[in-house]
């Protein structure tokens, strides 16, 4: 059976007229369906306006103890249940959880980690309560999604000993499309603003069509693929190379038209 899993990111979430248009559009999607949020843009936002000053480095949230509190009542609660809702209110039976939730995703503190900075040097960055992903129970999500349940998943996780872990939102979208793939056929969605990946970021009608496992290392090597994109096609041809059926990275009001964005195999 065939399994659409979406992952919206912050910038749509937190623009009320750009997350209906987009839930109108999930919830027309047809057959089973998964939604994985961010929220990053939203979390700082209301970190600042409580005081909490925020580190960035290389582009991923340094997560102390007070960064936890606010990203844990962003993610999990703010945005999440608004979500989940919205999507009540367009008739899609949807159940908002976290890593902790039924123990259905399980991380480990990130260890301290080499990172290059912008100026070529490198330095060890401890990025506090970030976790990275050790497993995702399909067999209980799965069980969820045949009982007509559509889960929306935030970017909480827990490593099982009381721990919760800010936890990248385009991973936990990766692992869960990997993860369910032995149950169902997986298409993954990435949408965002743009149409796609584009070969000039200042065109938006410069959208790659389709992008190979081959091509890869070329748009990265020539700059093409770079910054918040490279990631996210990191974690694309990870989940194309375990098992997931195609990967589709697109617009989010374009989620309910086949052939749109850039299709990576």
């Amino acid at each position: 059976m065939k399994l659409t899993l979406v992952k919206v990111g912050g910038a749509i979430v937190e623009d009320e007229k750009s997350l209906n248009a987009l839930l109108d559009k999930f919830a027309r999607i047809e057959g089973l369906k998964v939604l994985v949020h961010g929220g990053g843009r939203s979390a700082t936002k209301i970190a600042e306006q409580l005081g909490v000053q925020q580190t960035m480095i290389g582009g991923r949230r340094i997560t102390d103890s007070e960064t936890l509190k606010v990203v844990t009542m962003v993610y999990a609660g703010l945005v999440n249940k608004n979500i989940v809702a919205q999507l009540q209110a367009r008739g899609v039976n949807a159940l908002g959880l976290t890593g902790a939730d039924m123990n259905v995703i399980v991380s480990h503190k990130r260890p301290i980690k080499k990172v290059k900075m912008d100026d070529g040097t490198t330095q060890d960055v401890d990025y506090g309560f970030v976790g990275d992903i050790d497993r995702v129970n399909s067999d209980l999500l799965a069980d969820l999604i045949a009982k007509g349940v559509v889960p929306v998943l935030s970017p909480i996780g827990h490593d099982t000993k009381g721990n919760l872990l800010n936890t990248n939102a385009d991973t936990i979208a990766s692992e869960t499309a990997i993860a369910l793939a032995k149950h169902f056929d997986v298409t993954l969605m990435f949408c965002f603003e743009k149409r796609g990946v584009l070969r000039d970021p200042e065109d938006d009608n410069s959208v790659i069509p389709t992008i190979t496992a081959a091509d890869f290392p070329t748009l990265v090597a020539d700059g093409t693929v770079s910054g918040g994109m490279l990631p996210k096609l990191e974690n694309s041809f990870a989940a194309i190379a375990s098992g997931v059926k195609e990967v589709i990275i697109t617009q989010a009001d374009a989620i309910d038209q086949p052939g749109e964005g850039t299709k990576l195999f």
